[in-house]
Parts: C-alpha cells; sequence; structure tokens
C-alpha cells in the first residue's frame, strides 16, 4: 500500500500512526517533500480526518521547501482551515507552528490571515481554544 491510499484508510488508527510516522521522517530527511503536491490533494477528501492528515503533512515539508510550495498554496491551506471543524482546525494551527518555526518569511502573511478567520462560526466551547491557539502562534512569531 502507498503512503497516499494509506493515509486515506478507514482504519483511523493505522492512519493516524502512518501519519505519525510520517511527520517524523519529514523532520528528519527531504524524503516526502516530492509528495507535497500528492498531501495537498488529500485536502479535497471528503474524509475531515484525510484533510487534517494532508494539512498536516504539507506543513511538516516546511524544512525542505526550497520551492516556495507553501508560500503558493497558502490560499488552499487557508480554505482548508477555514472549511474544517473545530478540532481539526486546532490541529492545523498546530501544524501552521512548524511552518512559522521553518519559513519565518511567510508569518507575516500567516498571521494576516489568520486574523481574518472568523471564529464566529464557532461554539462558544471551542472558540477560546481556538483563539488561544491563534495566540500562540502570533507569540512564536
Amino acid at each position: 500500500m502507498d503512503i497516499i491510499t494509506g493515509l486515506q484508510s478507514k482504519n483511523n488508527s493505522e492512519a493516524y500512526q502512518l501519519l505519525q510516522m510520517l511527520e517524523e521522517r519529514s523532520e528528519e530527511s527531504n524524503e516526502l517533500y516530492g509528495s507535497f503536491e500528492d498531501f495537498m490533494d488529500l485536502l479535497n477528501s471528503k474524509s475531515a480526518f484525510v484533510q487534517v492528515r494532508g494539512f498536516r503533512l504539507a506543513c511538516a515539508q516546511a524544512r525542505w521547501d526550497t520551492e516556495g510550495k507553501l508560500e503558493k498554496n497558502l490560499d488552499t491551506l487557508f480554505a482548508a482551515l477555514c472549511a474544517a471543524k473545530p478540532t481539526a482546525v486546532r490541529q492545523c494551527l498546530a501544524a501552521l507552528q512548524n511552518v512559522l518555526r521553518r519559513r519565518p518569511e511567510l508569518a507575516g502573511e500567516i498571521i494576516s490571515r489568520l486574523d481574518r478567520v472568523d471564529l464566529s462560526r464557532y461554539k462558544d466551547t471551542m472558540r477560546p481554544l481556538i483563539e488561544k491557539d491563534i495566540q500562540a502562534l502570533r507569540a512564536g512569531v
């Protein structure tokens, strides 16, 4: 089974373990950078789980992004972020930490886009948590 098929597995436990392993490999080497577009394609999935996996793995390639793929795909990434369910949003925001750390030149644009995220669509129970995550991203810049 190839990694993209594995990331789309209906067995969420196995797919999540694969995601974690791929994130670790992405931290160590650029071997998955060539799959960046495949990770971005996962954002088109009907499954929120699969979308988050794609988002996280695209962000995990920040260290190796010598071709500016993240910057070119910010519109798509933020469209996915804005469409996501609250728990998915929180995972995506956490993944953006890696981008800000590895690609500081994108910080201004990312923070500007985060300032435009409509938080009113989230329930009162989740909104403060998402706001806290966004504040943590701002503080890390």
